[in-house]
């Protein structure tokens, strides 16, 4: 009878031990988890982005992004200085739009500022750049405030092209041959012109996975 004891006490503690070690484990991911959490906000994406108007002359340098989160205070900053320069009429500017120049920005490794040449057009000036060229979208995405075109004086607008095309995230226009050649990206439906050759495509997507179409019209 004693030993029958002895061994049911044995088996008790062993069954307590798995509960206990089963316990600590489980707290161990319950505080590992609320650290991992703690600390995701605590590191939260923060950018800053510096920006020069070609045309006004006009210069920023902010945060825009604290934390994870747009600065309201520091996009008002951006959509004036992004105006329609030629009547002085701002827009609310897409946020998203500044992160893909940003992230663009980082990828060929510029640390200059970026010398912009347009951003927001209002319909009446978008209209009349469009008599004047037969480049001008009609429903350009810069009357939305999601495009802009740039240049870096520290990189090649072919490297701004080729990650923009590889990012897929808007439109990606590429002007080699403008007065100083520039390069827009937009925050709108992914595309790019001129279109590039199945083989330039290839190159950039080996794997074919893109929804970028080649100039042959053929997806790769």
């Amino acid at each position: 009878m004693q030993t029958l004891l002895s061994r049911r006490n044995r088996s008790n503690s062993r069954v307590f031990s798995r509960f206990a070690a089963g316990l600590t484990v489980s707290l161990s991911v319950l505080v590992g988890s609320v650290e991992s959490g703690g600390n995701a906000i605590a590191n939260g994406d923060s950018r800053t982005i510096s920006l020069y108007h070609t045309h006004t002359g006009e210069s920023l340098t902010i945060e825009y992004k604290r934390n994870g989160s747009f600065d309201r205070d520091a996009l008002e900053k951006l959509n004036w200085l992004l105006r329609d320069w030629r009547r002085d009429e701002p827009t609310s500017m897409d946020p998203r739009l500044f992160d893909i120049v940003w992230e663009a920005q980082r990828s060929v490794g510029s640390t200059e500022p970026i010398n912009v040449v347009s951003a927001y057009r209002s319909p009446e000036t978008n209209a009349m750049l469009r008599r004047r060229s037969k480049a001008v979208a009609k429903n350009s995405q810069h009357m939305l405030g999601k495009a802009m075109d740039f240049y870096l004086t520290d990189a090649n607008i072919t490297q701004i092209r080729e990650v923009g095309l590889k990012m897929q995230r808007g439109g990606v226009g590429y002007y080699p041959t403008a007065f100083t050649p520039f390069v827009h990206l937009d925050a709108g439906s992914v595309r790019h012109w001129p279109r590039m050759s199945h083989d330039e495509l290839a190159r950039l997507f080996p794997d074919g996975k893109t929804v970028h179409i080649p100039s042959d019209g053929h997806p790769l």
